[in-house]
């Protein structure tokens, strides 16, 4: 077996750095407070707020629902869970494209609810209040703890707004909140989701569903609060995500199996265990991740950076990912591939087959290392990671000198690199993978837009 190598640097001076952390995280702070910062996002254009009506300047007319006209009461006390279902009920029927609004000003308690499709046009939900979860684990017995806000068979859903769903994370405990869960949302825009355990916003493609895209989201929850990730992509392909802040206690976003073409963009992460592919392969499946590109990032205070993880004993592969243009404060373990991934109380056994890792590439990543480890690659001994692309990598240990660490991992470098790259050459190596040429590459006219 190759012994471990390893290679340092020295401390670098990074005032560049901190002034663009300083400014994408200004940028962070507008995003939460829903404000107009210089040229960062705009106000949102309001909706009348109450009234039965249509929307006559568009094409198609759209009809305004708002839950106050038919009844809730919105006071965070009374439940309003009826209502919302009646209403969603009425604009599920309409026609024309219908928005249930959500008015600004009031808080809004519903128990576990299903939202059923198909529905006979589009269908908008705008959120500018607070739609809050119950606190009483009573109100759970008998039900399913995963799905408070259960979106399925719609084929044409928004949800949108600045106002916050809210599962709860301000009690932070596992005994008494609950989880917003399974939203699948072709669209959701400048939204505040709040949250306490599990995964707050969950891509998975239906039959129907392929195509999905997320900007202006905020999600929140504590940074020890187990398993809370923010945005978790399964089974889908065509997704971006803009313009997004999550602070949570597990992946900012995490992509698992059989996820292809994910275009992912200006995403703040921090606290949190970083944005990750995976994990995969557990319990000796397979998987598949491919056509990932995740470009321009802030992430502070994380357990991780841009990770890989698999676990031994697991098929299939992960290939052509790109992560570019990301900064980093603190961070632990900022570039990382570990395929002996095992979040077990029990260890777990050495097995020789492995997922594939192959074609991955780092551009352009600088920022400081909380750890003395900056580059880790682990890769399997029977099937190593091939075609790395690292470019620009330059992380600094504030407490000493970073390191790399290398385990069967080859490919090549290019550009400044700190700490130096311990990734012996590979001659099969491509610098340039996800280009816009590659037949896995979105296209204008077979994806969303944001």
């Amino acid at each position: 077996m190759r012994k471990l190598e390893s290679s340092s640097s020295s401390s670098n001076a990074f005032s560049c750095f901190r002034h663009s952390f300083l400014e994408i995280l200004y940028l962070s702070i507008c995003l939460v407070l829903n404000v107009t910062c210089g040229s960062g996002f705009q106000p949102l254009i309001q909706l009348p707020s109450s009234g039965l009506s249509t929307n006559t300047s568009s094409r198609s007319k759209t009809v305004l629902l708002n839950i106050d006209d038919f009844g809730a009461i919105g006071d965070g006390i009374a439940d309003d869970t009826k209502i919302l279902q009646d209403v969603w009920k009425v604009a599920c029927s309409s026609l024309s494209p219908a928005k249930i609004i959500i008015p600004a000003g009031n808080s809004y308690l519903v128990k576990p609810i299903d939202f059923p499709g198909p529905c006979q046009s589009n269908v908008t939900l705008r959120v500018s209040g607070i739609l809050v979860a119950p606190q009483d684990p009573e109100v759970w017995d008998g039900l399913n703890v995963h799905k408070w806000l259960y979106f399925h068979g719609v084929k044409q859903l928004t949800i949108e707004g600045g106002g916050l769903i809210d599962g709860g994370a301000r009690n932070g405990g596992l005994d008494h909140a609950r989880p917003m869960n399974q939203i699948p949302a072709h669209m959701l825009q400048r939204l505040v989701l709040s949250m306490s355990m599990q995964f707050a916003y969950i891509c998975k493609s239906t039959l129907s569903v392929k195509k999905r895209k997320s900007s202006g989201v905020t999600v929140i929850a504590p940074a020890d609060s187990p398993n809370t990730d923010g945005i978790h992509i399964s089974s889908t392909t065509h997704v971006e995500l803009k313009n997004v802040a999550v602070g949570t206690g597990d992946d900012c976003i995490s992509i698992v199996g059989n996820s292809s073409q994910i275009r992912i963009k200006n995403i703040v992460c921090g606290p949190g265990h970083g944005i990750s592919i995976g994990s995969l392969g557990k319990y000796n499946t397979s998987a598949a991740v491919q056509d990932v590109i995740v470009d321009g990032a802030v992430l502070f205070n994380t357990e991780n950076g841009v990770r890989i993880k698999t676990w031994q004993g697991g098929s299939g592969f992960a290939r052509k990912i790109t992560f570019r243009n990301i900064l980093m404060h603190n961070v632990s373990n900022p570039i990382i591939i570990d395929q002996y991934y095992c979040d077990s109380p029990l260890p777990c056994l050495n097995q020789t087959s492995a997922v594939h890792i192959d074609s991955i590439s780092f551009r352009n990543i600088k920022g400081t290392s909380g750890t003395e480890g900056a580059v880790m690659f682990l890769c399997s001994d029977i099937y190593p990671c091939t075609r790395l692309y690292l470019e620009n990598v330059v992380l600094v240990w504030l407490s000493g000198i970073a390191k790399s660490f290398c385990w069967e991992a080859y490919g090549t470098t290019s550009g400044l690199m700190s700490p130096p790259s311990c990734i012996p050459s590979d001659d099969n190596v491509i610098s340039n993978d996800n280009n816009s040429n590659s037949s896995t590459s979105l296209q204008k006219d077979d994806h969303a837009f944001i």
